[in-house]
């Protein structure tokens, strides 16, 4: 649906292809290259798309387990961050990125990359905007009760750098962990736009036109 109204980038929230399912990661890694990722590329080619969609990779040094996000680009290459800062709790599982900023160039901004607790240290964003980032893209898992706390982070960043921010958040519980959904849209400034449902599957779409940003959620069907 994202393509047919046109959409060129599209955020996936956190592991989205495999679920956030930390004891099962090892069994889950994808290799970016891999054929079952061949409708992701292909789509990312034949719409001119720039496709972020999440899932487990092998680590730098193919010793462990990497939370990432992998990128299909409208060229057919496909790039991949891994998350950078973990959560106490991912410790046990997964391996830390050496990246701290991921950007693509998405005309007319420079987008960065970030997943969920990236967000919560101020080294992220801070690297973002050092690197001229105008956009950050952070797929995440939010929870109910740490959403507000989350949200606050991304709107200070959004008013300290003049970022816009997305924030693209699961539509329902992964692997055990409820989330609070909300996916939203900051313009520079620190004014949220907009805001996806609490659950279930929806479309937030920013459009920028004009030299102003606005932003509507579409709900998709079950």
């Amino acid at each position: 649906m994202a393509a047919d109204l046109g959409v060129s980038v599209v955020v996936f929230p956190e592991l989205s292809l495999s679920g956030y399912e930390l004891p099962l990661l090892r069994d889950c890694v994808l290799e970016p290259a891999s054929p079952i990722l061949d409708p992701l590329r292909a789509l990312a080619v034949q719409r001119e798309m720039l496709i972020v969609a999440g899932a487990p990779v092998a680590a730098e040094d193919g010793r462990g387990v990497s939370i990432a996000s992998i990128s299909f680009l409208p060229d057919g290459r496909t790039e991949v961050y891994r998350k950078h800062f973990l959560h106490p709790g991912e410790a046990p599982y997964a391996v830390p990125g050496s990246e701290i900023s991921h950007i693509h160039r998405v005309f007319p901004f420079d987008a960065a990359l970030a997943i969920c607790a990236d967000t919560t240290h101020g080294e992220h964003p801070a690297a973002a905007h050092a690197r001229g980032a105008s956009l950050y893209l952070a797929s995440v898992l939010w929870s109910p009760g740490g959403y507000d706390v989350d949200a606050a982070m991304i709107e200070d960043y959004s008013r300290k750098y003049h970022l816009a921010a997305l924030v693209s958040n699961h539509g329902g519980p992964s692997g055990g962990y409820p989330s609070a959904g909300r996916s939203a849209f900051w313009e520079p400034g620190g004014r949220r736009l907009g805001a996806a449902p609490d659950l279930g599957s929806a479309l937030l779409l920013a459009e920028h036109l004009d030299g102003r940003w606005r932003c509507e959620t579409v709900t998709l069907g079950a």
